[in-house]
């Protein structure tokens, strides 16, 4: 059974740097998506928090552990408000930094099944800077690739700590920076898209309704089934498995056992419309799923 008083001690533990985009998530909600050249009426219109890093920087303090957020937002109405939003959520947002650019905006349709399809612009983002201090000094790193990959590469030379890398949206990464990732998180598309992480360390495969795996130099060594669902958003449910397995892999948690706390949040991710749901303390996860570990 899954000693879910680990689990927490683990979770408290964590000193998470997340280093990451922010974004402003303008959605449609629709009956179904468009096909190419189409156009869809009847669409509702919502604005949300997002952004990869930010929504796992969210995630994670919700989850539990101390989280600390590196981004850049705009000198503009929507960066105040991303801000606030991540300050809300627990996270540390005194390195997220002002650009002359202004916020990322991620364009998104969600149909009635909740699949979605996602345009982003990454504004400020794309000015994103990481100092030697704050990355030296982080003992679990989270980031994502809707960022310069330049800070990527930095990260890879740099990074003492534990290197998780969520490989999405999918663009190749340099070998460097594959041989020095503790982890790498993608979803089918994106190992598909990116043969070299056949090579790395440790790879997280999510496969939507078909759960996940974990494999250290593309030899599979644990897979989870998913919790049985009906989704209504799946807009950052991903994000929400990021910082869920990389808390429990980094936390020295058995392989199968941190897939299925994964899924678990992963789970809840998509039960509510939006990026970033709340969430229990990692925990009360371990409580919940501790028969099919």
């Amino acid at each position: 059974m899954l000693d879910a008083a680990d689990v927490a001690r683990i979770t408290h533990q964590t000193r998470l740097l997340v280093i990451g985009s922010i974004n402003i998530d303008i959605v449609a909600d629709v009956e179904r998506l468009p096909a190419a050249g189409e156009t869809v009426g009847g669409g509702r219109l919502r604005r949300s928090p997002g952004g990869k890093g930010a929504n796992q920087a969210a995630a994670a303090a919700r989850l539990g552990a101390a989280t600390v957020m590196i981004g850049a937002v705009g000198d503009d109405a929507d960066g105040r408000e991303m801000r606030e939003a991540l300050r809300q959520a627990g996270v540390d947002v005194s390195a997220v930094g002002t650009s002359v650019e202004p916020t990322g905006t991620a364009l998104i349709a969600v149909d009635a099944a909740g699949e979605n399809q996602i345009v982003v612009c990454a504004g400020a983002n794309e000015t994103l800077t990481v100092t030697d201090e704050a990355v030296v000094a982080a003992s679990v790193i989270l980031t994502q690739l809707e960022i310069p990959l330049a800070v990527i590469d930095r990260l890879a030379s740099e990074a003492t700590g534990y290197l998780a890398i969520n490989a999405a949206p999918a663009r190749a990464l340099s070998g460097a920076a594959i041989a020095r990732a503790d982890l790498v998180i993608v979803n089918d598309s994106e190992y598909a898209a990116l043969p070299a992480l056949a090579t790395a360390q440790r790879v997280v495969v999510t496969h939507g309704a078909g759960g996940a795996s974990l494999l250290e130099r593309g030899t599979e060594i644990a897979r989870v089934p998913a919790e049985r669902v009906t989704p209504v958003d799946t807009v950052g449910a991903g994000d929400a498995f990021c910082a869920a397995v990389t808390i429990a892999l980094a936390g020295g948690l058995d392989a199968h056992v941190a897939l299925t706390l994964a899924c678990a949040v992963g789970a809840d991710a998509v039960r509510v419309r939006g990026a970033r749901p709340e969430f229990a303390r990692l925990e009360s996860y371990a409580e919940r799923v501790s028969a099919a570990v």
